[in-house]
């Protein structure tokens, strides 16, 4: 909880003006009823109009206040809110890319619900504790300069409402709402699995199962809201308990102080109906207490996702980006996924010059991706180094270094859009004869000219209404148009059939001629265009030189070249 308050702090002004106002709008209702009971009774006295003039317009302020102060204070309150959220979400998400070692439907409940239920700390619990805290304070101090013993009873009540009734209601809900957060993720998690994996579901006859499974789920949710919820009850219950004892304990003390003269009988209606307003203040803060401990769960959750070891240090202070004409070189890297791990490269290096394209491959496992990753600053490295220019990427911001080094990944993400959108998701400055340019290059330009609706035709989501081979030309037409000056391309051709991975590997060689460019491939079919390629084999370079070289000398990948040719069914054996 005290994270949670220390991340209020570039937004404590916002919700310092929100008591402001929610103390003046319950002070007005306060005030309204205060005044509207000691005019009833003025007036029932039949005195001089003028009399009443002062609490008449008094009336009408306050009335009008109420409203107008809950406005602002609802304004003020959840535009800090909101404020608070954003940026708690955003740390989420950053922590959720690019790995996180969670399930889909557990990181969307963490990064929805679970950061949606800190809101109820502010709006719902600090909000409504601090003003009632001013205003039942302000109306103890009332009843007791009117009646001593009246602030005394209105004090106690206020007590039993404010204090027991939601320390009650929070010793009762810890055990509902800490099961009730598990189970809203359990839920998430089995819904969003059993949507993404539905057609298998539907093929392995599996669906009624798991329907059945979603509703124990749902139904042991159900089961404990209304444990939640009746718990809820029993505490507003008390609150009006305690607000009705508090009015009949002002007419207990009010009337022998009228017959005894120390009580004005016009101000007995302000002592005995000052209570019904002052306990709108105390109201809430039973179901408030609930709110708390739904918080608590709900921040641990987010917390665990925050606290996870980050993949990358991002220095405090990065250095400048160096200008280009860019070289990236690695020397003897070594990475590895967790501390403890084994390493997944082992003293790898190379070097790529401006306009060198060099490939990396190997058996799966290898370590191609580990490298991939490195060298997009998305996994720290654990030893050796990465430069560019000469200057160490672990002092350079991670955005600046991928600014310069740009990747189209084996599972590169085509939102649910339309083709020109995806494609300006990497320049949405780019004009329609840049967009041209980057199909041409991706030869992907006359499939799209003969759409009916052109670039305006949606590919569906992850791209399902294209074939797999088009959904990677997008991918790589996006990276094109991007123009980063170092191309990183993973696996581009996995998940293809063999004749479509062998066409496309043949035209991003093609697309990429005098572009920087280091491939991750586990085919070798086109690789006589590259100017190095790099063997690895747990982690470590087997072996390394042009696809000529590595074919006339016995080794790892004239092994992997044999093998390929031999089982590949387009090829027919010499």
């Amino acid at each position: 909880m005290r994270r949670l308050l220390a991340l209020a702090r570039p937004s404590g002004g916002r919700l310092l003006l929100a008591v402001l106002f929610g103390v003046l709008a319950l002070g007005s209702g306060v005030g309204l009823m205060a005044t509207s009971a000691w005019l009833i009774s003025r007036a029932a006295q039949h005195p001089p109009v003028l009399t009443l003039m002062v609490a008449i317009v008094a009336v009408r302020a306050f009335g009008i206040g109420r409203g107008v102060f809950r406005y602002a204070e609802r304004l003020t309150g959840h535009d800090a809110t909101f404020r608070i959220l954003a940026d708690l979400r955003a740390r989420v998400y950053e922590r959720l890319v690019p790995r996180s070692g969670l399930h889909g439907g557990d990181l969307l409940a963490r990064l929805v619900a679970d950061v949606d239920a800190v809101q109820d700390l502010y709006l719902r619990a600090l909000l409504p504790g601090a003003v009632a805290a001013v205003v039942g304070g302000a109306s103890v101090g009332l009843a007791w300069a009117l009646l001593p013993s009246a602030g005394v009873v209105l004090l106690a009540a206020l007590l039993v409402a404010g204090v027991l009734a939601p320390w009650l209601s929070a010793v009762l809900a810890r055990r509902s709402e800490r099961r009730g957060t598990e189970l809203r993720g359990e839920m998430t998690t089995h819904v969003v699995d059993s949507l993404q994996g539905a057609p298998e579901l539907v093929v392995y006859g599996a669906a009624p199962a798991r329907l059945a499974e979603a509703a124990r789920l749902d139904q042991a949710y159900t089961r404990t809201a209304a444990r939640s919820a009746t718990t809820a009850g029993a505490g507003a219950a008390l609150s009006t308990l305690a607000g009705g004892l508090a009015v009949w304990g002002g007419l207990a003390v009010g009337v022998p102080a009228v017959r005894s003269g120390r009580l004005d009988g016009v101000l007995l209606a302000v002592v005995v109906l000052l209570p019904l307003a002052t306990f709108e203040v105390v109201a809430g803060l039973p179901l408030a207490a609930q709110y708390l401990e739904r918080v608590r769960r709900s921040a641990s959750r987010v917390f665990a996702v925050l606290d996870r070891d980050e993949p990358v240090r991002e220095p405090l202070a990065p250095a400048a980006l160096p200008s280009a004409p860019y070289v990236l070189r690695v020397r003897d890297l070594r990475a590895r996924w967790t501390p403890d791990g084994p390493y997944a490269l082992d003293g790898v290096s190379l070097d790529l010059r401006p306009g060198r394209r060099c490939a990396v491959v190997g058996a799966s496992g290898s370590g191609k991706t580990t490298l991939a990753t490195v060298l997009l600053r998305l996994l720290e490295p654990a030893g050796g180094m990465v430069s560019l220019n000469g200057v160490d990427v672990r002092s350079l911001s991670g955005d600046d270094v991928r600014r310069v080094v740009g990747s189209c990944g084996q599972d590169a993400h085509l939102f649910d859009t339309t083709i020109g959108a995806n494609l300006r998701l990497a320049r949405p400055s780019a004009t329609e004869e840049e967009i041209h340019d980057a199909l041409r290059r991706a030869r992907l330009l006359s499939w799209v000219s003969a759409l009916p609706e052109g670039l305006d035709t949606r590919v569906g989501e992850h791209g399902a209404r294209v074939s797999g081979g088009q959904r990677q030309r997008i991918a790589l037409a996006r990276t094109l148009l991007a123009d980063f000056p170092i191309l990183l391309l993973d696996e581009p051709t996995e998940h293809l059939d063999v004749a479509t991975a062998d066409e496309l590997t043949a035209d991003l060689l093609s697309a990429t001629e005098g572009r920087t460019t280091l491939l991750v491939t586990h085919r070798l079919t086109g690789l006589e265009a590259v100017d190095e390629i790099i063997v690895l084999s747990r982690g470590r370079v087997a072996d390394r030189g042009t696809h000529a070289e590595l074919l006339a000398r016995l080794g790892p990948y004239r092994s992997m070249w044999e093998l390929e040719r031999r089982y590949d069914p387009l090829r027919v054996s010499d």
